[in-house]
């Protein structure tokens, strides 16, 4: 018993003379801040509702003209004028995957170069290997 006394005895010596500095002081400031300025009335207005879409506004462009380019120019094409939503399709029927895209050129595609269309549309870009 002796002992586990003066092992306390040793640990409170040592925390009285430890310095913390580095912990926040525990004492209450003077004056309570909450954050919040009592002496303005509160905000009552109210958040604007919010607006419902319109059915047939999409954002149209006009869809560049990429039959002759090579298929991977011909998508950055299309994409760079805001359409994504492409599908690429084997030309000669055999069902090939245009894996290689640059060494693949475009024969058709599903929307004409030229026309206003929504930026959402499926464009399907049908190719053939180059020198077939």
């Amino acid at each position: 018993m002796p002992i586990v006394i003066g092992i306390v005895a040793v640990l409170v010596v040592i925390g009285l003379f430890t310095n913390n500095d580095d912990e926040p002081a525990n004492t209450p400031s003077a004056t309570p801040t909450t954050g919040v300025d009592l002496d303005t009335p509160p905000d009552t207005t109210e958040a604007p509702a919010p607006v419902a879409p319109q059915v047939g506004t999409a954002i149209q462009a006009v869809v560049p003209d990429v039959v002759g380019m090579n298929h991977q120019l011909a998508q950055d094409t299309l994409q760079a004028n805001g359409f994504y939503v492409l599908v690429e399709e084997d030309a000669t029927g055999q069902g090939r995957q245009l894996v290689w895209d640059r060494n693949w050129e475009v024969v058709s595609q599903s929307v004409a170069g030229g026309t206003a269309a929504p930026i959402d549309t499926t464009i399907t870009l049908r190719s053939k290997k180059i020198d077939e």
